[in-house]
């Protein structure tokens, strides 16, 4: 061991020192940066040479700069944020929707549909009743169609929403690619490559806040990228996502894919999970219950309308429902008849009564009209070879004497008596003049485009066996809201919205719950990140002191050292 040894070790200390105080130095500079990891100098003592007979060492080394930070609690970190973004999205949506439903104020849907049956319990009570019917029947027919507009411009807005985050996220995905070629060049030997990496990380955990992801760090230091099974980036090469629109049954479904092949990718969470889960979930569910809601509303309201009348009968009616040539051919019941397969509501077995009167009031013609509509033919097999046509019920009504029965150019029924006759439809229990909106107060099939007929005359009495009462209909379209309707799961029309909107109220609840508990999660994991990975500016002051000290000693050190060889040298 000699005197340059020890100038060898002090001046090893001087560089170690000059280093640290480097890393002590970016740490403190880079304390409020967003993202930035805490690097620390990871310091080793040099053994000594196989020379020295006492192995003394031969000073201090930089073994490496590295980031300080807990690879697990990170991946949490961005399991979490992903969880996060999509409960805040969905509750986002949900909170959008209640506004939408606005249910609990005196402008909500549960209102209207109390106001327009009111209007007919009263009917018999107000001079201009009918007039009160048909201006409270418009309002809600417009307000469903307001509020069905309103659902579907959301929607388009969440479309809209998908579409640019998962561009934001293919771009992402892109640049992960572009810093994991930069890493795998810069990153010689045991080097590494921090601000690169802290760069990443920080990216990464924007495309977390976006879509699950799963991260798998190779040997190389690049980030695989995985969404389920399903590798997104692999090294330096980014197979990309984008939206796939297909239309099954009528119903667009909207997913996530990979660009290079269509590979489906399972996005459960991030923003755009929570977008999709709400776009296929509260947004469809509700337009489904609310065209639920307005087709059966509409069928109901004419089942009990097509069969009402007023004093003086009918002396003509027309349905709304346009039938096509070929259609009229066919059974109702047919699924080949494409203008009634397609409607939400239908006829079924059963029949109807009409009758035909004179001037004079007195009934001169009576016909029972059979709905045959059991799915099976005259040998009781299943077919619909016997069942009736919309051509059978014309012809049923025009030979009843005194009416006459055809189609119009556009396929609607018309049904007219001669001069001197007038005429009344009763006891329909097979539903098929509302389902053909003859004599009917709605037109429409759902929440788009229902609306009142702009030729009604509004029917407020019915015929009870021989008698005529005139409040009849009225009273009974008033109760109407209260009947349980098969078509609404023996709901009645009032309790199926009022739970439609219990359920988004659940919904909201549940998930403004499950966004404060995400977000609690969240924080924590940030404060443990914080803890690991974060700047203590009174620790590096504390490091800041032991690198200065530690260059003192070591240049103290050399100054000793040159002192003694001058005394050496002065023996010589």
């Amino acid at each position: 061991m000699s005197l340059t040894s020890s100038m060898y070790i002090a001046r090893s200390s001087l560089i170690t020192s000059q280093i640290g105080l480097q890393v002590t130095a970016q740490n403190m500079a880079n304390a409020a940066t967003p993202g930035y990891t805490r690097q620390i100098a990871m310091l080793q003592a040099l053994r000594g040479r196989n020379a020295d007979p006492y192995q003394i060492g031969q000073g201090v080394g930089v073994q490496d700069v590295r980031r300080q930070i807990d690879e697990a609690l990170q991946r949490r970190l961005w399991n979490s944020n992903s969880a996060e973004y999509s409960s805040a999205q969905q509750l986002n949506v949900l909170s959008q929707l209640e506004t939408i439903l606005n249910e609990g104020t005196e402008f909500d849907m549960s209102t209207q549909l109390s106001t327009f049956f009111n209007a007919w319990t009263e009917a018999t009570t107000l001079l201009d009743s009918q007039a009160n019917i048909l201006n409270q029947g418009g309002a809600l027919a417009s307000f469903i169609n307001n509020m069905q507009s309103d659902l579907v411009q959301q929607r388009e807005q969440l479309e809209e929403q998908i579409d640019a985050q998962v561009l934001l996220a293919d771009s992402i995905l892109e640049e992960i690619a572009s810093i994991n070629e930069i890493i795998s060049s810069n990153e010689i030997g045991d080097a590494e490559a921090s601000g690169l990496r802290d760069r990443r990380d920080q990216i990464v955990t924007e495309l977390a806040q976006l879509m699950d992801v799963t991260v798998v760090e190779t040997n190389s230091g690049g980030y695989d990228i995985y969404s389920g099974s399903t590798p997104i980036v692999q090294g330096t090469n980014n197979r990309g996502i984008d939206i796939s629109r297909v239309t099954v049954d009528g119903v667009l479904t909207v997913q996530v894919q990979l660009s290079a092949d269509s590979t489906p990718l399972p996005v459960a969470s991030g923003s755009i999970g929570g977008l999709l889960a709400s776009r296929d979930g509260a947004i469809d569910a509700t337009l489904e219950k609310l065209d639920t809601l307005a087709s059966q509303l509409i069928f109901e309201v004419n089942r009990l309308h097509s069969t009402g009348i007023n004093e003086d009968w009918l002396t003509g009616s027309a349905g709304t429902l346009q039938i096509g040539a070929s259609d009229q051919l066919l059974a109702l019941n047919d699924p080949n008849n494409s203008t009634f397969a397609n409607l939400p509501f239908s006829a079924v077995n059963g029949s109807f009564s009409f009758e035909v009167r004179d001037t004079n009031g007195v009934v001169v013609s009576t016909a029972l009209i059979d709905i045959d509509l059991d799915g099976l033919n005259e040998n009781g097999l299943p077919g619909y070879a016997d069942d009736t046509t919309a051509e059978d019920i014309r012809a049923q009504l025009d030979a009843v004497p005194g009416i006459n029965a055809s189609f119009d150019s556009s396929g609607r029924l018309e049904i007219i008596s001669d001069p001197g006759f007038s005429f009344s439809f009763q006891d329909d229990t097979s539903g098929v003049l509302a389902t053909m909106g003859v004599n009917s107060f709605f037109e429409g099939t759902n929440a788009s485009t229902i609306g009142v007929r702009e030729d009604i005359t509004v029917m407020l009495g019915r015929m009870e066996g021989d008698q005529f009462i005139a409040n009849g209909t009225a009273l009974t379209m008033g109760e109407l809201t209260t009947t349980a309707s098969e078509g609404l799961g023996g709901l009645s029309i009032s309790k199926f919205w009022a739970q439609q909107s219990q359920d988004i109220a659940v919904k909201t609840s549940g998930a403004r719950t499950s966004a404060n508990a995400n977000r609690l999660v969240r924080e924590s994991l940030d404060g443990q990140r914080a803890a690991v990975s974060g700047v203590s500016i009174d620790e590096e002051s504390l490091n800041l002191i032991t690198y200065q000290r530690q260059y003192q000693a070591a240049a103290q050190i050399i100054t000793t050292a040159q002192q003694m060889f001058d005394t050496l040298l002065t023996l010589v």
